[in-house]
């Protein structure tokens, strides 16, 4: 199964700065890109190539391979519908594959291109990128967030083998029983309604106690509560009573 590892890097100022300038020209090439496929009314990938790749690579400054990623990314644009023309974010993602992009997964780090040449950059993971990486497979989108920048890798994991059972248990659940085991094991659950009947009746009793009484409320709850609150101002009248005996040392 194929899941997405995300790694932040952690480039310096003037690597950051290049992989900004990297995105904002690769995304420029892509409305560029967008503006002929929409002007040609040609939205596949190859012939798209076709009729775009030298005018945009004379125009901007990108490398071979991530031209073609941008071809890439308009053509899937396209694909969700024809009727708008499509524009892309500055800072929107780009791929890369292991043509302008490699990693160095013993010491941390990628190689990675930009405008402004290769860039050797760091990068941080946890433990689940950790147990991720060594799958990766395939494109890696440069992704910018927040000002932090992230690599999206691609891993190909393994499914995990089958783990064999030695039996099964089946639970019907019901409403005369609660649950029914395939072994014939049958729960009614009769001390859950005995308690759910018990609380139900003492609220009609406390709805009724209220309507009959012109102030309002159970008698019950009332005594508790006034029966609590003389508790706690007896407990605190004894707790001053014995703080001058407890100063004294009596």
């Amino acid at each position: 199964m194929k899941l997405i590892a995300q790694i932040r890097l952690n480039p310096t100022p003037e690597q950051h700065a290049a992989l900004l300038a990297t995105l904002v020209e690769a995304n420029a090439a892509c409305d560029a890109i967008s503006v002929i496929a929409w002007q040609a009314r040609e939205f596949r990938r190859l012939p798209l190539q076709t009729r775009s790749y030298h005018q945009v690579k004379d125009s901007f400054q990108l490398g071979a391979q991530v031209l073609i990623r941008c071809i890439a990314k308009v053509a899937d644009a396209y694909k969700l519908d024809r009727k708008v023309q499509r524009t892309f974010r500055p800072h929107g993602a780009i791929a890369f594959d292991d043509r302008n992009l490699s990693w160095y997964t013993d010491k941390h780090a990628v190689s990675i291109w930009t405008v402004e040449g290769r860039q050797h950059i760091p990068y941080r993971l946890g433990a689940p990128q950790r147990v991720l990486l060594p799958y990766r497979k395939g494109e890696s989108d440069l992704v910018y967030h927040k000002g932090v920048f992230y690599l999206l890798a691609v891993c190909d994991v393994p499914e995990p083998d089958e783990q064999q059972m030695e039996g099964v248990l089946g639970v019907d659940l019901g409403i005369a029983n609660l649950a029914t085991d395939s072994d014939g094991e049958s729960l009614s659950g009769q001390q859950i309604d005995h308690k759910r009947e018990w609380y139900a009746d003492a609220g009609r009793r406390c709805k009724r106690s209220a309507r009959s009484r012109p102030n309002g409320g159970c008698a019950s709850c009332r005594v508790d509560s006034a029966g609590s609150k003389r508790t706690r101002t007896t407990a605190s009248a004894s707790g001053l009573l014995r703080r001058p005996n407890a100063r004294s040392g009596r």
